[in-house]
């Protein structure tokens, strides 16, 4: 599922445009990119809950020519599923 068939999906569920549901998509992301950028941890529970990780600075070798390259460090964006979302994806009734 890509993001149109998304806003497609959410608006014959709510009956709702789908410009005004490509809106709310829209602003649902941008909301949780903003509040993850900051370092803020966004839960949706049933859901799961986006946050900000570290990734330490590491040394990798090139596969193909065998050079080791240097990889600094970065933060990362991280998803964990909560509860009801792991049991509706391994079909576990509710």
């Amino acid at each position: 599922m890509n993001k149109q068939d998304l806003i497609d999906a959410v608006a014959s569920t709510t009956g709702a445009s789908k410009a005004v549901t490509g809106q709310a998509v829209d602003a649902v992301i941008e909301a949780i990119t903003k509040a993850v950028a900051r370092g803020d941890a966004v839960q949706l529970i049933g859901f799961g809950a986006f946050s900000q990780s570290n990734r330490a600075a590491r040394t990798e070798r090139n596969p193909s020519t065998g050079a080791t390259m240097d990889i600094p460090a970065a933060k990362i964006g991280k998803f964990t599923a909560g509860k009801a979302f792991k049991d509706a994806v391994n079909g576990k009734p509710r």
